[in-house]
């Protein structure tokens, strides 16, 4: 029986250590047939690694690794070619120095094989040097494959200066590509995003990025048929393990790791490491989420201000999907490339989309990781959304206030940015975790709800006010009738009033009614 891949990121290993093989190799086959520079954009651990690795097994011309695969009967040459491999993710880069040396380090390796030019002193130069010492030595165009490209941008997206000394560094090298034209057969970038400035995305000439390509919109992930053709048995697995019928193990994947779509008209994407990691441990789990969290990318969120209530219905215009050079101005193309969002629906006209959360796993585990990194620093127990839940279930509205103001009762923390939205925030990312159907700042005939919560049993109107009372706050759901549409609903409604205080930052009183 075959096992699991996880985390697996050579195609070689893959095959011989008798791994499950999701087959895209028809799609390896027409990229590597076509005179280009690719470049390809996924959230980590989405199998851009594998996706080069097999394309490296390709030109190198191992035709037994393929055996049985979809790409045996599409080629008939096996031609080998010289590729160069640049792989951006073993290191952390906190100078400019540790990009050179990456890239010198490679670089070196090759230079070994095919001779060093003692004339050319920066990478560039020796990049180019190498370049032509292959072709002349070999006789064949060269295939250049590059990992995570950017990663060394995006470990510094908060710092301008040694960000921009970088990119000076990868302008230079990525401009090669440029120059070498006539001796590059191909070359194919992976990143999470695209950086301008670094000369792939400006000076290339037959750059062909298929990020939000339909053709190839399922070269990385899982789609429901792979599922069905290749982990079937797995999936029976897992359902025997959780006394589950198998479809229903199905619909329980669905929910929890598919929901991706990288163009408008893709079909659903499973995240291939969450799906994995629930298969071999028959645990549905947040387990793409444990793998890494996104602490710059909270702190890009921060620092912007942004109100959190946009995670469920985000819009973004077409030209700015794919690139993140104006990430001050809104950070949600970068939370849709990083995975945390995801195409719920396109306006052809206005070339605008309209993002949401993928799935179950991300839902869960993203506004948690949100609430922790907003939460007051206290020595106390952590704080755990489950005893919330309970508080609504029961119908405790008292205790579930009661809960919210020891929470933020701790004063020694710091606030960034407005206090307003502050507190919209963590009321929004509670109500998010209580699992149950909520809104915030819901629209009504006459004015706006702050948010909504509702349960089988209950319903709960919340008003906040800042630095007014808990009363003013009261009586405007009962003069707006934000209750009228629940009046004959049957289940128990509640009316909260709360008050919060800019000098405390606590809250400073709430009314139940």
């Amino acid at each position: 029986m075959k096992k699991i891949p996880i985390g697996i990121q050579s195609f070689k290993s893959l095959i011989e250590d008798n791994f499950v093989y999701l087959d895209k190799t028809d799609m390896i086959y027409n990229i590597a047939n076509t005179k280009a520079c690719y470049f390809l954009s996924r959230p980590r651990r989405f199998g851009k690694s594998l996706t080069l690795s097999t394309l490296k097994a390709y030109f190198n011309g191992e035709k037994k690794l393929f055996a049985g695969t979809k790409i045996e009967s599409l080629e008939q040459k096996w031609d080998e070619y010289p590729v160069l491999y640049f792989d951006f993710n073993s290191e952390n880069y906190k100078s400019v120095d540790n990009v050179i040396s990456r890239i010198t380090f490679t670089i070196a390796r090759y230079e070994k094989t095919f001779g060093d030019s003692p004339a050319a002193k920066s990478i560039s130069e020796r990049f180019e040097a190498l370049i032509h010492a292959i072709y002349e030595k070999t006789g064949k165009s060269v295939v250049i494959l590059v990992d995570e490209y950017d990663k060394p941008l995006l470990q510094n997206i908060l710092h301008p200066e040694l960000q921009d000394q970088i990119r000076a560094e990868l302008k230079a090298f990525y401009g090669v590509l440029k120059t070498c034209d006539e001796q590059i057969k191909m070359a194919f970038i992976t990143g999470v995003t695209k950086f301008s400035k670094v000369s792939l995305f400006s000076d290339v000439n037959n750059l062909k990025d298929i990020s939000n390509d339909l053709e190839y919109a399922t070269l990385c992930g899982a789609t429901e048929q792979e599922i069905h053709d290749y982990l079937d048995v797995f999936v029976q697995r897992m359902a025997d393990f959780n006394q589950i019928s198998k479809e229903d193990c199905y619909k329980e994947l669905k929910s929890w790791y598919e929901g991706y779509h990288f163009c408008e008209d893709s079909v659903d994407i499973y995240n291939p490491f969450g799906l994995m990691k629930a298969l071999d441990t028959k645990k549905f789990k947040d387990h793409w989420f444990e793998s890494g969290t996104p602490t710059f990318l909270v702190e890009l969120m921060r620092n912007y201000g942004m109100d959190l209530s946009e995670l469920d219905n985000a819009e973004c215009d077409g030209s700015d999907l794919a690139k993140i050079d104006n990430f001050e101005d809104s950070p949600i193309p970068l939370l849709y490339q990083s995975g945390y969002l995801t195409i719920k629906d396109y306006d052809q006209e206005l070339d605008t989309y309209t993002l949401e959360l993928p799935n179950k796993e991300v839902a869960k585990a993203f506004p948690k990781f949100l609430l922790n990194f907003n939460l007051p620093k206290t020595k106390q127990t952590p704080f755990k959304i489950n005893n919330f839940i309970r508080d609504v279930r029961n119908g405790d509205c008292e205790g579930f206030m009661k809960r919210l103001s020891a929470l933020l009762a701790d004063s020694n923390y710091q606030i960034v940015g407005e206090t307003e939205l502050y507190f919209q925030n963590v009321f929004y990312l509670i109500f998010k975790l209580l699992g149950f159907y909520s809104e915030v700042e819901r629209a009504t005939s006459d004015g706006r709800m702050d948010a909504v919560v509702t349960t089988p049993q209950y319903i709960y109107i919340f008003e906040f006010k800042l630095d007014k009372s808990a009363q003013e706050a009261l009586d405007q759901i009962n003069s707006k009738d934000y209750a009228l549409p629940y009046s004959v609903d049957g289940r128990k409604l509640f009316k909260i009033g709360v008050s919060f205080s800019s000098e405390s930052r606590k809250v400073a009183e709430y009314l139940i009614a």
